[in-house]
């Protein structure tokens, strides 16, 4: 089972960022680009596990005593740079309380035998990949300039930073990821409260 941990959005935001994306996709023709249903905040990507770490993975979440902590999404950028963009993503702005809790995740899955993350946390919403190729935000050797996002990089600047709204998160999840041709489909397995 492919499985990873993230905070949902609010529905008010993910009416905002799908209006914004509606209205640059045809900047971005070839990119595959999310369904705002599945847009959320990766707070850490498990992987393909057995069902019994699954089990297990649910339990060591439940122990975990966090914040709720408000996040403002504004801004957008590219990974891993400009001239060699695979992922355009939505900014956001939280306070220490979301950067610990994806610590305290990373600890827990460590705990359990699952590779801890090797970069700091970077909280972003991944608007669109580009096509073909890899999706990895992280550049790789042989990579050369992507033009899959030149034209809507150009539009986008001149335009002012678009603000999307601030949310409180009160809850985080572990979703189940099934891949398909049309798309990946996410399914919340479990919900565990902010305090």
């Amino acid at each position: 089972m492919r499985i990873f941990v993230a905070l949902d959005i609010a529905d008010a935001i993910r009416e905002r960022i799908s209006r914004f994306a509606e209205g640059v996709r045809g900047f971005a023709p070839d990119a595959r680009w999310v369904k705002p249903e599945a847009l959320h905040v990766t707070l850490k990507f498990i992987g393909e596990q057995p069902e019994g770490t699954v089990e297990r993975i649910k339990d060591s979440l439940t122990s975990i005593r966090a914040s709720n902590t408000e996040i403002h999404f504004s801004g957008y950028g590219f990974f891993p740079t400009e001239k060699w963009a695979r992922v355009f993503w939505i900014g956001m702005e939280a306070g220490p309380q979301l950067a610990a809790l994806a610590a305290t995740i990373d600890e827990k899955m460590a705990g359990l035998g699952i590779e801890k993350e090797e970069r700091a946390y970077s909280p972003h919403l991944t608007l669109a990949r580009s096509a073909g190729g890899s999706g990895s935000s992280r550049r790789r050797p042989g990579d050369a300039p992507n033009q899959s996002f030149r034209r809507l990089q150009e539009k986008l600047a001149a335009l002012p930073a678009p603000e999307f709204g601030t949310m409180t998160a009160r809850e985080f999840f572990l979703y189940q990821s099934q891949l398909s041709p049309k798309g990946s489909k996410y399914t919340k397995l479990a919900a565990h409260p902010l305090f």
